[in-house]
């Protein structure tokens, strides 16, 4: 369990909409330097989190998403760390999760993450080495949170 006071303390995430309100003025190399500076504003990811059962498969670098839950109760919320051994490639896992992070597990679940996503036009964007594990990543969240929600 994530404790709240250091979630407080910076390690709250960029919102989604606030990161496609800024994507939308970028172009090029810009778009690429914001993925990166995303990827670097995640939340340090312990290696021992890093394992086969935490790696999203079908991604053409290694992706690591961890779930873990802030509060208790009516309270609770899944909180997701992540990491990548690619700086891009972290940072389209940080953007994914942008979309869903410190929410609760039955929103998380229900949430079109690939609609969220629909403002970074990524398969156009980027090579499609870079893209093609994005669907397994927003599965692996969805299908956690549906998890966790069921076990609420």
């Amino acid at each position: 369990m994530i404790d709240r006071a250091r979630l407080a303390s910076g390690w709250a995430m960029r919102s989604i909409d606030d990161i496609a309100e800024e994507y939308e003025f970028l172009e090029g190399d810009e778009r690429y330097r914001l993925l990166i500076e995303l990827g670097r504003e995640l939340e340090p990811m312990p290696d021992a989190l890093k394992t086969e059962a935490t790696q999203v498969k079908g991604c053409s670098a290694a992706v690591w998403v961890y779930p873990t839950r802030v509060g208790e109760g009516s309270e609770e919320k899944l909180h997701f760390l992540a990491d990548s051994n690619a700086a891009i490639t972290k940072g389209i896992v940080a953007l994914v999760i942008s979309a869903v992070q410190d929410r609760p597990a039955s929103e998380v679940a229900k949430t079109d993450i690939a609609t969220c996503l629909d403002p970074f036009d990524l398969k156009n964007q980027l090579s499609s080495n870079r893209t093609q594990g994005v669907p397994n990543m927003i599965a692996l969240i969805r299908e956690t949170a549906a998890r966790i929600a069921s076990e609420s």
